[in-house]
C-alpha cells in the first residue's frame, strides 16, 4: 500500500476509534466546510495550500478546545457580512489560541460559515513542519501582498494588528491595547474591504506573563520569550493555558473610504476609530462576565 493509501487508512481507523460525541463533531466541521466555496487544484489544495481535508481531520482538537476546555462563547456574530471581511481582534496569552478559536468561531458559528485566512508572523514558516501545517490551515505570511490577494479573492482575514506586542504583554497590562499596525487600514481601503472589530475576553488571563526576556529569544531566533508562573519551569507542560472561559464580541462592520497611500496621520486616525471600537467590546465583555473562569 502506497504511503498516502496507509496514511489515510490510519486516519479512517483514528475516526472510528473516536467517541460518538467527537465524530459527531467532526461531521458538523465536513459539512460546514462543505458550505464553503474553494478554489481547489486536482489534489484538494487551494492556490495558498490550504486543504479543507487537512482542516477536516485536523479541526477536532480545536473543537474540543473550542467546545470543552475554553467554552467559548460568542457575541453578536451575526454581523459577520459574507463576501470579502477583515476581522481584527486583539492579541494576547503568549501563544495564538486566541487565533484558533476565533476561527474555530467563525467555522462553527458564523453564518455562512467561514474559513479565517490568519496572517502570521514572518518567523513562522522557519519552523520545520509546522509551516506546512500553518498554510494546509489556511495562515500566511502576513505581508500586504497576501493578504490583498486573499481579500481580491472574497476570503475572510484574520489580523491581530498588536502582533507580539500583544500577545506577549505582562499579566499587570491585561486589557490594554497596544500600539496597531497600520497595515491592515490601508489594505482595507486598497480593496474596499469591510472590517469587523472584534474583543476576545479571556486570553489575556490564560497564560498570565510575568517577565519577558527578549535577549534570549532573540538568540533563539524567537520574537520573545515568555516568563509565566509556569513556564520555562515546567517545561513543556508549562505552555498548557489555564482554563479561562473565552468570550469572542463580535462589533458591526465598519466601512472606510480614501486613498491607501494617504499621509500616517490620516491612516492612524481610522486605525484609531477601529482600535476605540475593540476597546469598547472589551469594556462590555469585562463588564457582563461572571468570572474568568464562568
Amino acid at each position: 500500500m502506497a504511503a498516502g493509501g496507509m496514511r489515510d487508512a490510519l486516519a479512517d481507523l483514528a475516526g472510528a476509534l473516536l467517541p460518538l460525541s467527537a465524530q459527531r463533531l467532526q461531521r458538523s466541521v465536513a459539512e460546514r466546510l462543505a458550505r464553503i466555496p474553494n478554489r481547489l487544484n486536482e489534489y484538494g489544495f487551494d492556490p495558498y495550500g490550504l486543504s479543507p481535508e487537512f482542516i477536516r481531520r485536523a479541526a477536532l482538537p480545536g473543537v474540543l478546545l473550542y467546545r470543552y476546555y475554553f467554552r467559548c462563547q460568542t457575541h453578536d456574530i451575526q454581523h459577520m457580512p459574507a463576501g470579502r471581511v477583515l476581522v481584527v481582534a486583539n492579541h494576547a496569552g503568549q501563544l495564538p489560541f486566541d487565533g484558533l478559536m476565533l476561527a474555530t468561531a467563525l467555522l462553527l458559528e458564523a453564518e455562512p460559515p467561514r474559513i479565517a485566512r490568519a496572517m502570521g508572523e514572518y518567523w513562522i514558516p522557519t519552523i520545520p513542519g509546522f509551516n506546512v501545517l500553518a498554510a494546509r490551515g489556511g495562515t500566511l505570511v502576513g505581508t500586504p501582498e497576501n493578504c490583498a490577494q486573499m481579500l481580491r479573492h472574497e476570503e475572510c482575514v484574520a489580523v491581530f494588528p498588536e502582533g507580539v506586542r500583544g500577545m506577549n504583554k505582562l499579566y499587570r497590562d491585561r486589557y490594554e491595547l497596544q500600539r496597531f499596525g497600520l497595515g491592515f487600514m490601508r489594505l482595507a481601503l486598497k480593496t474596499g474591504t469591510p472590517i469587523v472589530p472584534v474583543g476576545i475576553v479571556g486570553s489575556e488571563e490564560q497564560q498570565p506573563g510575568l517577565a519577558n526576556w527578549q535577549g534570549l529569544g532573540r538568540l533563539l531566533g524567537m520574537p520573545a520569550f515568555p516568563v509565566t508562573a509556569t513556564f520555562p519551569w515546567l517545561g513543556p507542560l508549562g505552555l498548557l493555558p489555564l482554563p479561562v472561559r473565552y468570550h469572542l464580541w463580535f462589533g458591526e462592520p465598519m466601512h472606510f473610504e480614501g486613498e491607501a497611500d494617504e499621509d500616517e496621520a490620516a491612516i492612524e486616525g481610522r486605525v484609531e476609530q477601529v482600535r476605540g471600537a475593540i476597546r469598547a467590546l472589551l469594556e462590555r465583555g469585562l463588564a457582563e462576565r461572571r468570572g474568568v473562569f464562568r
